[in-house]
């Protein structure tokens, strides 16, 4: 999905682009959540994972541009190897799919997309201490060049052995050498918080 942010102030405010199994207590999420700020400082995306109804693995990554400027790209590679939120082609975090050693890893549910933009200004900008000024409303995003491939639902259980579905093949099950290099250097120069 290619965003463009709200602009000016935007405090107080979450612009959200995300996956959700729309089920409650078993619940699969994949989250980019992008917390508004004050002019001239930086915007911060949050991503989370919630697998069979457990969320809480929160990362925060200050981003290196201004997103309200221009439209930037925002994607999420799931396949049944890892889950891998880019920005721009640069891998901002990994979740790696860890069964092996019973860590849950979301492979169960569908998920449909959503995006929404909604008041958290109790935590969402410096921890709740940034209230949203409604005088600088309305607060716009705009979206656009949204492309999604993946297993239909219901999907066949051959969806991971597929051989047309390029994102399970071997390229996909990691990281790439250039891939790498910027997933460190986002680690640590932009990540403030994980959890």
């Amino acid at each position: 999905m290619k965003i463009k942010l709200i602009s000016g102030d935007s405090a107080g405010t979450v612009t959200a682009f995300y996956m959700n199994s729309d089920t409650n207590t078993i619940r699969d999420e994949l989250d980019f959540e992008f917390l508004g700020n004050r002019t001239g400082q930086p915007y911060t995306v949050q991503t989370n994972i919630y697998t069979h109804g457990k969320g809480d693995r929160e990362q925060r990554v200050n981003l290196w541009f201004d997103p309200a400027v221009d439209f930037h790209t925002y994607t999420i590679m799931w396949n049944h190897h890892h889950i891998v939120f880019y920005v721009d082609e640069v891998p901002i975090r990994v979740y790696k799919n860890n069964e092996a050693i019973n860590i849950l890893y979301p492979k169960l549910q569908p998920m449909g997309v959503y995006s929404t933009l909604w008041e958290a200004d109790d935590w969402a900008t410096r921890g709740g201490l940034e209230k949203i000024d409604w005088s600088k409303a309305p607060f716009l995003a705009y979206y656009k060049d949204f492309d999604i491939e993946g297993c239909a639902v219901p999907g066949p259980t051959s969806c991971a052995s597929n051989p047309r579905n390029w994102w399970e093949g071997t390229a996909y099950q990691a990281l790439n050498a250039k891939e790498a290099r910027r997933y460190r250097w986002v680690r640590l120069n932009h990540m403030i918080y994980d959890y």
